[in-house]
């Protein structure tokens, strides 16, 4: 196995360990977006930004306080179909990796690009996630 895919397999098993639903394909996309529920969508990568800051983010965001209905992923670079299916989604916000969003209905409510994550720490990245969950997923 080459160093990329030891790589690739151990940022999936991260996410599969936040709790984060892997979709692989365009139909897992549809079956979970299209749904009443609020879907929390992280589009990941193999950046460092994804990885030293997106997903520590990720993980201190739901921790926490009000949670989607489901928490997904997909996989910039890896899961080519299903990325390009959840960038459907979030149009008219250009694609982006690393990125998260909040979906309802097949309608993207929140959208993080990957120019709000670059640059900053994980805690602010954080806080910016944990206030779009509480504005869409509060429960009262």
């Amino acid at each position: 196995m080459q160093i990329r895919d030891l790589m690739v397999d151990q940022i999936r098993q991260e996410v599969r360990a936040m709790g984060l639903h892997e979709l692989r394909g365009a139909d897992e996309v549809d079956d979970a977006l299209q749904g009443a529920g609020t879907t929390l969508v992280a589009v990941n990568s193999v950046c460092g930004c994804a990885g030293g800051i997106m997903r520590p983010a990720l993980r201190a965001a739901l921790a926490g306080g009000p949670a989607p209905d489901a928490a997904t992923t997909v996989f910039a670079g890896q899961d080519v179909e299903a990325t390009g299916r959840a960038r459907e989604y979030f149009l008219p916000h250009p694609p982006s990796s690393p990125s998260v969003a909040l979906v309802r209905g097949g309608q993207t409510l929140w959208m993080l690009p990957r120019s709000r994550i670059e640059g900053r720490s994980h805690r602010a990245v954080a806080d910016d996630i944990q206030a779009a969950l509480q504005e869409h997923c509060a429960r009262g």
